[in-house]
Order: C-alpha cells, then sequence, then structure tokens
C-alpha cells in the first residue's frame, strides 16, 4: 500500500462504489427519463427507511424482480439532503483504508455505481454524485445531540453500531441530474469493469490497483471485481482538479 500523500494543499478524489448490483439488491439501479437513480442496497437492521419513503417503489421492484417492494428497509447511504448536504457512513476495512490513505477534509467522494442503459439495458458503471469532505465524525464519541439529530435524520450509522470504527463523514454534495456520457466510466461495449480512465489518472495512481496489468492500453483500466473506496492522490496537479469540477458541475446541471 501506498503511504497517503500529506503534503500541504495535496488532495484525493475518492472512486466510492454504492448502490444496487448482482449481489447487492439483485441487479443494476435504473436510468429514468434520462437521470440516474441509484438505489440503496437492502437492509436488516440498523434502518428506518422504506423503498416506498423514498419513492422508489417502482425502481426497485423492477430492478430486484420483484424481489423487494415498497415495504422493504433499505440502507439510505450516502444520504443527500436538502441545502445540499450530505451524510455518508463507513465502518471496518474500508473505513481504515479511507484513513489509511489519508483521506480529510478538502478531498471528494465520486459515488458510482452498477446502471442499466435506459434504451439499451447495458450494464455499466457511471458516477452518480459527489461529496465534498467538510467533517468526519467518529461515531462512538458523538455527542447525545449530535447523535439525536442524525438519528431523527434516519441515518444508519446514528441507528445502529457498524463496526468499532463506525464513522459518519459529512459535508456539501449533489446528485446527478442527468446520464451524460462523461460520467460513464465503463468504455463502450463493456465489461462493466473495463474503465475509460481520465487522462489525469496515472498506472499505479489509484489503491487497489498496483498491478501493471491493469493499467491496459489506449487509457483503460481493468478494475478489482470488489472493493468500495479507490483512493486516487492527485497531490497538487491541476489537470485531475480542472476534470473534478467539471463534473461536479455537470452533476449539478
Amino acid at each position: 500500500m501506498r503511504r497517503a500523500n500529506r503534503q500541504k494543499g495535496a488532495m484525493r478524489i475518492i472512486f466510492s462504489r454504492k448502490g444496487f448490483d448482482s449481489a447487492s439488491g439483485g441487479g443494476p439501479s435504473p436510468i429514468v427519463s434520462g437521470r440516474p437513480v441509484s438505489l440503496p442496497i437492502p437492509a436488516t437492521r440498523f434502518s428506518q427507511t422504506t423503498y416506498g419513503s423514498l419513492g422508489l417503489e417502482q425502481e426497485v421492484r423492477q430492478a430486484s424482480r420483484g424481489r423487494l417492494d415498497a415495504g422493504d428497509l433499505c440502507h439510505h447511504d450516502p444520504m443527500f439532503l436538502q441545502a445540499g448536504e450530505c451524510l455518508f457512513g463507513q465502518a471496518g476495512a474500508a473505513q481504515t483504508h479511507l484513513l489509511n490513505q489519508g483521506v480529510r477534509p478538502g478531498d471528494v467522494f465520486l459515488f458510482f455505481g452498477l446502471f442499466a442503459d435506459e434504451s439499451t439495458g447495458e450494464r455499466h458503471h457511471r458516477i452518480f454524485g459527489w461529496m465534498k469532505i467538510e467533517a468526519m465524525r467518529d461515531v462512538a464519541k458523538l455527542s447525545a445531540h449530535e447523535w439525536r439529530s442524525l438519528a431523527a435524520r434516519g441515518h444508519p450509522h446514528a441507528l445502529g453500531v457498524h463496526g468499532r470504527n463506525d464513522a459518519i463523514w459529512s459535508g456539501s454534495g449533489g446528485i446527478a441530474q442527468s446520464a451524460t456520457e462523461t460520467l460513464r466510466l465503463t468504455v463502450p461495449g463493456g465489461p462493466c469493469s473495463l474503465w475509460k480512465r481520465p487522462a489525469w489518472l496515472r498506472p499505479g495512481g489509484l489503491s487497489y490497483h498496483d498491478r501493471p496489468d491493469r493499467w491496459q492500453k489506449g487509457g483503460r483500466l481493468l478494475t478489482v471485481s470488489r472493493g468500495q473506496e479507490f483512493v486516487a492522490p492527485i497531490g497538487r496537479r491541476q489537470a485531475p482538479r480542472r476534470w473534478l469540477a467539471n463534473r461536479m458541475a455537470e452533476m449539478n446541471g
């Protein structure tokens, strides 16, 4: 594992996998009327949120092939709130990885997931949301007031302990208003795990992707089959910052 980049002014972009897939939920999230709709994964505990309460009854029934319905609980995380606020909980090995990589306020999560093309049904990975980190709170150290506030919002990491290092990241954020081609990660024709990587993403510059054979010709990256948080330390380089600003502006419409 590479040592985290801690130089002053250094920054990280985190590609964070979320939402439905074949293992969690049973299929890809849909694109509805040109807008990607990320379906939260099912929950069996630590949830007060149903798919129906999020207005996702029809979408989840279709994506799960009838296994899930309006009354089923979901893990509503990341949680995008009014006034452009985002809350995201993490624990276990994924949280440890974020800390080991030096992720901190000022860094940006790009949430991506598995989606089905609205016209062809083709499965692919695409970015559907973002969060610029402002704070990370250790759930075990939350004040009573903070805990009640988060629990009242129904955040799953305030409703039960997910791990000894349970944490809630917060900051400004938003979701994509349209399924544009530039937010798509998968190369045309797939497979899903083969990405058309941004020009600034250099070989070896993404955690969990150190193997040289993953960095293929033609600007392609063969991503790992499982994993949640892929961290790209971009330092103070301007090219990735411009790319990121364009993607965030694109999602904001």
